[in-house]
């Protein structure tokens, strides 16, 4: 049977195709990270905004392109495909397809929306195709992954991906928020339901996060490494979201007469509180990956796909750094906001070298011959067609 492998010699593009893998969507998260940061901050020159267009549009060029490569890889490799997501390991990747939309859904209210390209209208309706997308994904894969045990001592914050775009929803909800009028009764909707999916997303990655603190094996070491930013995320995120949904509330609740007079106002001042306690933990957990993780992390080019997580898991808690310099009127949150977005661009030009280094080497996204013969249709002594192991373990070795 291995001969037989071993004669198949497909093409690059075959093994692209069949290598080609959901955890290739960090990319694009990263380019959308580093615009998201950059539109955050207080000067808006044009050089700026260009340079923040130029990100988003590559970052579109990305998602279509893993898209279009696992589309293809499911229609000529289905059996790969398959394997991918119900894989305990690889699976938890899937959901990324649609952290990756969100991020393209915030550069399209960014710089869309105000340049007249897309109507106030066509977000709103783009809000509910998300919402409707974060649960479609993220729910079968829970269910396959909470269908099988899983060994505490390997257990790593990743798996909170799972969870990760239902916990998004109130990011992009106070994203199109903004994009409406108050007074339209949609607001209710939009707020109510960023508040819904918000407190699933937070409790659930909570629960995850608490799983990974307990485990009590030491700091991740390897490729895991990396791992320890994704912990950053959920109160980042969360922060975030509760702080500008907080602050729509203030608006939106007292122009319907909802609750009481005062009840935007009560929202927002929560949302400020428990958003500032949020903070602390994300900085604490970015501090507490970031001093291990030179001396932890193998310094392997066919491992940075997952140095990416260096990115798109910061951006809930550096974002709020310019939100909590509004709130507080605190300059001080400006500065700290500025260095780290300039390290969030200089971490992103140094990982899309390697990647594209390392994607040149073919260390990344591609399979050897035999893995994708296994999965192609090969030619037994016969001469007859056969698509499955089990015809070719019939041929016999040569």
């Amino acid at each position: 049977m291995n001969t037989i492998y071993h004669l198949y010699h497909p093409s690059a593009l075959a093994k692209r195709i069949h290598g080609w893998t959901w955890q290739a969507f960090p990319i694009g998260m990263g380019t959308g990270a580093v615009y998201v940061t950059l539109s955050g901050l207080p000067q808006q020159s044009k050089p700026l905004i260009i340079v923040q267009t130029i990100f988003y549009f590559l970052n579109m060029a990305i998602f279509l392109l893993n898209s279009s490569a696992l589309a293809i890889q499911a229609m000529v490799y289905p059996r790969r495909s398959l394997q991918l997501i119900k894989d305990p390991v690889k699976g938890i990747f899937v959901p990324l397809i649609v952290l990756s939309f969100a991020t393209i859904v915030i550069g399209t209210i960014h710089y869309a929306v105000p340049s007249g390209h897309v109507h106030s209208e066509s977000i709103y309706v783009l809000f509910w195709v998300y919402v409707l997308f974060a649960v479609i994904v993220s729910f079968p894969m829970l269910m396959i992954w909470f269908n099988q045990g899983h060994d505490l001592t390997t257990f790593t914050p990743a798996y909170a991906f799972l969870i990760f775009p239902m916990m998004l929803v109130g990011v992009i909800a106070f994203n199109v928020l903004r994009t409406m009028d108050p007074t339209d009764t949609r607001a209710v909707g939009v707020l109510f339901v960023g508040y819904f999916f918000q407190g699933i997303g937070m409790f659930m990655t909570f629960f995850y996060l608490c799983i990974f603190v307990i485990r009590c094996t030491g700091f991740l070491e390897g490729h895991q490494a990396n791992g320890a930013f994704v912990v950053c995320g959920p109160p980042g995120f969360s922060a975030l979201a509760l702080l500008n949904l907080g602050a729509r509330a203030r608006e939106i609740l007292p122009a319907h007469n909802l609750i009481s007079p005062q009840a935007g106002e009560i929202w927002f001042a929560g949302s400020a509180l428990i958003s500032l306690m949020l903070f602390g933990l994300a900085v604490f957990f970015f501090l507490f990956g970031l001093l291990p993780y030179w001396f932890k992390l193998h310094k392997h080019l066919n491992e940075i796909l997952g140095c990416w997580a260096l990115t798109f898991p910061n951006v809930g808690w550096i974002s709020t750094l310019r939100v909590l310099g509004d709130t507080f009127d605190i300059p001080g949150f400006y500065t700290v906001h500025l260095v780290m977005t300039i390290l969030m661009v200089v971490t992103w030009v140094v990982l899309f070298v390697l990647t594209i280094v390392a994607f040149s080497k073919g260390l990344i996204l591609m399979s050897p011959d035999e893995d994708v013969a296994k999965d192609s249709i090969t030619i037994n002594l016969t001469g007859r067609k056969s698509q499955n192991d089990d015809d070719i373990e019939k041929a016999g070795p040569f």
